[in-house]
């Protein structure tokens, strides 16, 4: 591979920047035919709407070859309401040359330009073009250079070594030494940013072109990349035939088609995975299919559908600039009987192109929001509705974006348990400084919350934009922690933490202190001298802020200041009127501050977050086996896991072991207290236990007072959970009553049940299911020698047995006799012993058998004469009721 550098070509709008690329795509030979601009003939201009404005809207690329050297121009728009496609191509150049116009000097939107370029550290050349066109002297056209750009501009192709040599110490030492400047040398300065050549040239008469192509073959920028692959997307578009195209910079190993591409969150979690189904190398309108990719190439791959601009694939690990920030937005209006959907579709698929324009649907209005970077962007943007997707369509004035952060820390909780579900959320909202936007972070251990439940509620905290609870605003400047969360064995799916996650968020806004911020731009003002006075006064007025006016040439004054953007949103028009044309302001994004009249936004806003259906703050509860809400000012009172570093509750059971998802389920208060009741009636009061701290090489032990052993608790302690229908349901000599005589059943399994627990000396509960009768409380009862639970209506014997081995865990040894699995699983998860129904009734055999055989020893009545006597009963009611 021979060598190939990426050099973008950069300008304020009219500077001739394409008419330069079209000279070089001439003089290489790339082309046969020079076009132009006015004549709509430019290779790169292949848009219909460039054609038609004169300007160039989407950055393109062309391929030409001049001595050897491959290069790969880049060519970006030069209009400021396009700035945002220009900074993500910026990204991907090895060098840039930065085009001015001799005539108009330096732009406003030139120095955006040079901004964006030092961001990125991106080496420049300079090219002064329109030389034909000027009448002053080129000198005084340098040192203009230098004083509005940088002082280390000097004029190439022949450069005075003595201005190279002031650049850096060790260039000076070689040239005093050796009375010149090698070449590498030079060209080090140059990678490095600390030099910056400067050609002229008029590019509509291909002067001083050919001077350039040289340089740019012969610059030698050292660039090195990896043996693995990684990538940088930095553009996405469509083909004529609609198929969706990914351009990106390979910036380590190489791409084959039918490679797989893969996107990593921070954490290292796979966003999505897919295949370049074909390598193409794009030369303006044209392209050419190749194998293979390498490093330091820019290619485009088809095939991608969620490639977006932005991306870093595989090993890059660099951060994209984002400079360039829309600070207004506006409703769209589309032609009457339009389908809304279909706007909203159509608007998605540019926004893949064009990630500023930032769709929001607000469903509660119907609306549909974009944000806007310009009249211009906003009239590019109608046109591309019409003539892609035959949408007509209008915008409403612009208005100011808000945002919205907190000033304290504050634990927010996300609770949603209706019928069958289960989720609970922490987060920890922390304050970022100004400009830091949103974090995300777990400091959950993998023990506490699966990890799989942990990724999914990274997932929801970065799929939307968060509104505010002020005005609605989405949020920023601030960390968003989860410290802990609770999943159910049983019910919890993916959607509960999405709901989950969400009221959390929105419940900690409620309680923290929120603060209203407003953008702030920067403004760089050039008037006429006998304006400059008005300029100021207009700046005060506005709240702004500006530093001391400065020469802009002739009898023109520059002003830089910084103002709020809703006070200077028109202020562009209004200094071209009083001063008749002569003046400017270009605007630039600045950063976000604190509203200056938040009353009253937020009072004409009229937001009230408790209403906002779609970002509700509130819970859902489970409450005789239905949703619940709570308000997210009572959510804290029936939240089942701590706050953050808080004590336990008082009154609240103890704490569910570690296992994340594979913790206990917890009823409601009342169901706990009412269970707690029936444990004190049969087993006595429970007294506190309190893990001691052990000693070196020691077990925990527990206090002396607790009154329970440290070793495992013995048969004679062990509590039997019994699931009643589930074993009359499994045992076959129960099964002619079931139909017809439930009641005899019920009372003959009563009887055995109270000779299993006389012989074994184990504590029976005995549950049946009451869920599906009206109306009914449930009940408990002591029948002889073990206990008898009817459960409420709405509640299953399942929920009873999971909410009693939870509770019981620690006072005893339990088992849960069930043939369902699921129940099974959920004991295993409190720690709680299993046997099927089948296995327990060859255990009652067993202790049957044992009891007759006890009973012949010493003369007694055969124990089976009792059960003959329950199944006689039985048929007799049966009998009775036919």
């Amino acid at each position: 591979m021979g060598k190939n550098i990426i050099a973008g070509l950069a300008a304020h709008v009219d500077a001739g920047k394409t008419t330069l690329s079209e000279s070089m795509l001439f003089l290489s030979g790339a082309v046969r035919r020079q076009g132009r601009v006015d004549h709509g003939d430019a290779f790169l201009d292949t848009d219909r709407m460039e054609k038609e404005r004169g300007i160039t809207i989407f950055s393109k690329e062309a391929r030409l070859t001049w001595k050897k050297t491959d290069i790969t121009l880049i060519d970006t728009p030069g209009h400021t309401d396009f700035s945002g496609e220009t900074e993500r191509a910026v990204s991907v150049m090895d060098a840039a040359v930065l085009v001015v116009s001799a005539p108009e000097r330096v732009q406003p939107h030139t120095r955006t330009l040079w901004k964006i370029l030092a961001e990125n550290r991106v080496p420049v050349i300079l090219f002064i073009n329109k030389t034909d066109s000027f009448q002053g002297d080129p000198e005084a056209l340098h040192d203009a250079l230098r004083r509005e750009l940088s002082d280390r501009i000097v004029p190439f192709p022949e450069a005075d070594p003595e201005k190279i040599a002031l650049c850096d110490e060790a260039c000076l030492d070689a040239y005093l030494r050796e009375g010149e400047i090698p070449e590498k040398m030079i060209h080090s300065l140059i990678r490095r940013r600390e030099l910056f050549p400067c050609f002229s040239g008029a590019a509509l008469r291909n002067e001083g072109v050919e001077a350039l192509l040289d340089f740019l073959a012969a610059l030698d920028l050292k660039k090195e990349y990896g043996a693995e692959f990684g990538a940088r997307v930095y553009k996405v578009a469509r083909d004529p035939q609609g198929a969706r195209l990914a351009f990106m910079k390979i910036t380590g190993g190489s791409l084959r088609a039918r490679d797989l591409l893969t996107l990593k969150s921070p954490e290292g979690e796979t966003l999505w995975a897919e295949k370049a189904a074909e390598i193409r190398l794009y030369s303006g309108a044209r392209y050419t299919a190749v194998p293979e990719a390498a490093a330091g190439e820019v290619c485009c791959a088809v095939g991608l559908s969620r490639a977006m601009p932005g991306d870093r694939l595989g090993t890059d690990r660099s951060e994209p600039t984002r400079l360039m920030r829309p600070c207004y937005e506006c409703r769209l209006l589309p032609a009457k009987g339009t389908d809304l959907h279909y706007v909203l579709d159509c608007l998605r698929a540019l926004e893949e192109e064009e990630p500023l324009i930032q769709v929001n649907y607000v469903e509660a209005k119907r609306e549909i929001r974009v944000h806007s970077m310009g009249d211009v962007y906003l009239e590019v943007l109608r046109r591309r509705l019409k003539d892609r997707f035959g949408i007509e369509a209008e915008f409403t004035e612009s208005s100011v974006l808000y945002r919205e952060t907190i000033l304290e820390s504050v634990e927010g909780v996300g609770h949603y348990e209706p019928l069958r579900h289960y989720a609970e959320v922490h987060l920890m909202l922390s304050p970022l400084p100004r400009g830091s936007g949103l974090e995300f972070a777990s400091a959950v251990h993998v023990d506490d919350l699966a990890l799989n439940w942990q990724r999914l509620i990274m997932t929801h905290l970065r799929e939307k934009v968060h509104a505010g609870v002020l005005t609605g605003a989405p949020i920023t400047d601030m960390r968003i922690t989860l410290v802990a969360g609770k999943a159910h064995l049983k019910h919890t799916e993916g959607g509960d933490f999405r709901q989950a996650t969400y009221r959390a968020l929105r419940q900690g806004l409620m309680k923290a202190k929120s603060q209203l911020l407003e953008p702030w731009m920067t403004l760089e003002i050039t008037v006429p001298e006998e304006n400059i006075g008005r300029v100021m006064s207009d700046l005060t007025a506005m709240g702004g802020r500006f530093e001391a006016p400065e020469n802009a040439g002739e009898d023109l004054r520059r002003l830089t200041a910084a103002a709020p953007a809703g006070a200077c949103a028109a202020y562009g028009r209004q200094v071209g009127i009083f001063t008749r044309g002569r003046g400017s302001v270009n605007a630039a994004f600045r950063d976000w501050e604190p509203c200056a009249d938040a009353e009253r936004i937020i009072r004409e806003k009229a937001y009230d977050p408790t209403r906002d259906v779609y970002n509700t703050p509130d819970s859902v509860f489970c409450s005789h086996g239905a949703g619940v809400i709570v308000p997210w000012n009572e959510v804290e009172r029936y939240m089942h896991l701590p706050l953050s570093g808080a004590p336990a509750r008082a009154g609240s059971t103890e704490s569910a072991p570690a296992g994340g998802s594979a913790s206990a389920y917890r009823g409601t208060r009342e169901e706990d207290e009412a269970l707690e009741r029936i444990f004190e009636r049969t087993y006595g009061p429970a007294k506190a236990r309190e893990l001691m701290r052990a000693a070196p090489g020691e077990a925990p032990r527990e206090t002396a007072d607790a009154g329970i052993p440290a070793e495992p608790a013995s048969s004679e302690g062990e509590i039997v959970l019994i699931d009643g229908y589930n074993v009359l349901n499994a045992w076959t000599e129960w099964k002619p009553f079931l139909q017809d005589n439930l009641e005899g059943a019920r009372n003959a399994l009563k009887d055995l049940m109270c000779n299993y627990a006389g012989a074994t000396g184990k504590r029976v509960i005995l549950v049946f299911d009451a869920y599906k009768v009206p109306g009914n409380p449930g009940a408990a009862e002591k029948y002889h020698n073990i206990f008898v639970i009817y459960t409420r209506e709405s509640q299953t014997a399942d929920a009873f047995i999971e909410q009693t081995t939870y509770i019981a865990r620690n006072r005893g040894r339990i088992r849960v006799v069930t043939s369902d699995r699921p129940e099974q699983l959920i004991a295993s998860g409190n720690a709680a012993m299993r046997t099927s129904a089948r296995e327990f009734h060859e255990e009652v055999n067993r202790v049957r058998d044992g009891i007759v055989a006890f009973l012949e020893r010493n003369n007694h009545v055969r124990p089976e004469r009792a059960l003959e006597r329950a199944y006689k009963e039985a048929w007799k009611a049966k009998k009775r009721e036919e």
